[in-house]
């Protein structure tokens, strides 16, 4: 089975930023910024907006004071106000809900809210606030966001999120209606029903993931993932998870999906994030073939045979109650 992706729409530059909930803020607030190693550009009681050393943005990750975890809201930027607009009229135009403008973020102009049929909460928007490093953060090469400071992990960028979804199909109209999103990979399940698809909106193989809610749980999140340069530098992360003690779920290893290199813990909270390495992979060809993975292939396990452990499949934020 093959699938030709869409016609390319690049009303959409980039992933941006995602809202994390906590309800152990100062923990979870300790372990992003010491031992996963981003840079906090802003700080309220309530509120910490991080990003990774390169990170052109004022911030990629907003940590939030919640009573639970999970995932507050999905951003992505457009490529030009027009394109923004354009967005907006296709989102109206949809079936989906819509829930408005917003401009009360630090980090961004005016955003347009609207949500997936899972309860996810999305917002798109053009204008932007560049971080503006301090004296001792300024780079030697100008064209670096931020000097590389080399504290914990010291992931280099945002690099995608994963959502869960009671029906990936649905899901994917949704992508592919709102943002113009395209599937590079996707599973096939023998069953019929869409085990998960990867999304790209630009060259990269992908920026968001969807995968098939196993926990009865709605608007859910699976994991958020930073990059880094090298696999080194992830072999070097787990040495430093371990000495402090953070939850190791699974790897260092390689990814037959996407084949990326990933490490995967739990921040203090219990929300998932990741560690990853895609080496040079870029989708190029205008007319590539969306992979199809099956069922039977997925059941072999990672690309060097790594087992998927059952966590992996169950563990999402927040927990789902009973």
């Amino acid at each position: 089975m093959t699938q030709h992706l869409s016609e390319p729409c690049f009303d959409i530059a980039h992933l941006a930023h995602v809202e994390m909930y906590t309800d152990k803020f100062e923990e979870s607030l300790n372990f992003f910024v010491n031992v996963y190693g981003l840079t906090v550009s802003a700080q309220d009681e309530n509120h910490a907006w991080l990003r990774a050393w390169d990170d052109y943005e004022f911030h990629s990750l907003k940590l939030t004071r919640h009573h639970t975890t999970g995932v507050g809201h999905i951003a992505y930027r457009t490529s030009s106000e027009a394109a923004l607009l354009r967005r907006v009229a296709a989102i109206e135009a949809s079936q989906y809900e819509v829930i408005g403008w917003v401009d009360n973020e630090p980090g961004h102009g005016r955003a347009f809210r609207f949500a997936d049929p899972f309860g996810h909460i999305f917002e798109i928007y053009y204008d932007t606030v560049r971080y503006q490093p301090e004296q001792d953060e300024r780079p030697s090469l100008k064209n670096l966001a931020q000097r590389y400071h080399g504290r914990g992990a010291c992931p280099r960028r945002l690099d995608h999120l994963n959502l869960l979804a009671a029906d990936v199909r649905e899901f994917k109209a949704f992508m592919e209606t709102c943002l113009g999103a395209r599937v590079t990979e996707m599973i096939q399940l023998d069953n019929g029903r869409i085990g998960g698809c990867w999304f790209t909106i630009n060259n990269k193989t992908y920026d968001l993931a969807c995968t098939e809610e196993h926990g009865g749980g709605n608007a859910r999140l699976h994991h958020v993932t930073y990059a880094t340069d090298t696999r080194e530098d992830i072999l070097r992360a787990a040495d430093i998870f371990l000495e402090n003690g953070v939850h190791i779920e699974t790897g260092p290893h390689k990814h037959a999906i996407q084949g990326t290199f990933f490490l995967y813990v739990w921040e203090p909270a219990g929300n998932r994030v990741e560690l990853a390495n895609s080496g040079a992979r870029l989708i190029l060809a205008p007319d590539w073939q969306t992979v199809v993975w099956t069922e039977s292939e997925r059941k072999k396990g990672q690309a060097w045979g790594l087992k998927t452990i059952e966590t992996f499949h169950t563990h999402g934020t927040p927990p789902v109650e009973g």
